[in-house]
């Protein structure tokens, strides 16, 4: 299993548009992925209703861990996705 924390830069967190974004990268893997926020909450990332669920704001660190076979491509294109704002800056 692999993680990385990163920040949510963009100005509206994970609203409708980056969740499907978020997602659409994740279910590209074969690996278990998972992101863990604020006060130990879990959101599955391949499920758009679990990251919208999670209530993720601008500013707030979320850690991404993957578990698999190709984890650690995984975890490297959903860091970036999050890193870059989503396209949202």
């Amino acid at each position: 299993m692999v993680s990385k924390t990163v920040t949510v830069t963009n100005p509206s967190g994970l609203h409708l548009r980056p969740a499907g974004l978020l997602c659409d990268a994740a279910v590209q893997f074969q690996s278990h992925i998972v992101f863990k926020y604020k006060n130990s909450g879990e959101a599955n990332a391949k499920s758009v209703l679990s990251v919208l669920g999670a209530c993720v704001r601008n500013g707030d660190e979320i850690e991404i861990c993957c578990d698999g076979e190709d984890e650690e491509k995984a975890l490297e294109t959903l860091a970036d996705l999050v890193e870059s704002g989503f396209g949202e800056k």
